[in-house]
């Protein structure tokens, strides 16, 4: 399978690169607005790589020609630049295509961090509202740690909530999903129950941000 990563220069962009490249067989395309941007970054990954003995199908790309080879294309932008991104991309989007979001619309105070999804309810459905007719809609990957998934030195055991209203495309994500070693995807409904899947993630934060004796939280259900 062809997975691009729109973006995939970011934390959670990296991360997702290097346990895919690592752990399965899939071509890895990251993207970015800056091509150049994106070929250095995937030299980067690749160093990484080869100091833990690893290799991997990497490549790296404009936003636009990730796009047109992946067949999912995880949108791994910030919340605020992603429907910009996925209109940008649309025309290269095809009808066969999936397109994954992760972001979560968060605001920050001295509290903490807060869920802030946008009008449309949530970030996955504000994809869902950008992406052509016909391509498929999924959010997963929204209450993962980056550091510790991009540090191939520690194990990483985790759960991913899995939201879409296309069954097969929800299976596929999870599979991918589940192609990460240590990562399991737990199947959490429609895109309608998509806000309260992206609104675990600040409260991950707080809890690693105010408990000591939790840092980089993730989610894993029975």
């Amino acid at each position: 399978m062809d997975v691009s990563l729109l973006g995939g220069t970011g934390d959670i962009g990296e991360a997702l690169a290097l346990r895919w490249a690592r752990d399965t067989d899939h071509a890895v395309v990251v993207g970015s607005r800056d091509a150049e941007r994106a070929r250095e970054r995937v030299a980067d990954y690749e160093d990484e790589l080869a100091a833990h003995g690893a290799a991997g199908d990497l490549s790296g790309c404009g936003n636009e020609e990730a796009a047109a080879r992946g067949d999912v294309a995880v949108c791994a932008v910030p919340a605020y630049h992603l429907a910009d991104t996925v209109e940008r991309v649309a025309d290269a989007l095809g009808p066969d295509d999936i397109l994954v979001s992760p972001a979560v619309g968060m605001k920050h105070d001295e509290a903490g961090a807060h869920y802030n999804p946008p009008a449309a309810g949530s970030v996955t459905a504000l994809a869902a509202r950008a992406a052509p007719d016909g391509v498929a809609v999924v959010g997963a990957f929204h209450s993962l740690p980056a550091g510790p998934l991009s540090d191939l030195d520690a194990s990483f055991e985790a759960d991913t909530p899995v939201v879409g209203d296309d069954d097969a495309a929800v299976e596929t994500v999870a599979g991918l999903a589940e192609d990460v070693e240590g990562l399991r995807a737990r199947r959490a409904g429609g895109l309608d129950n998509a806000s309260e899947v992206e609104s675990l993630a600040p409260l991950l934060i707080n809890i690693g941000e105010h408990d000591d004796d939790c840092h980089d939280v993730r989610v894993q259900f029975g």
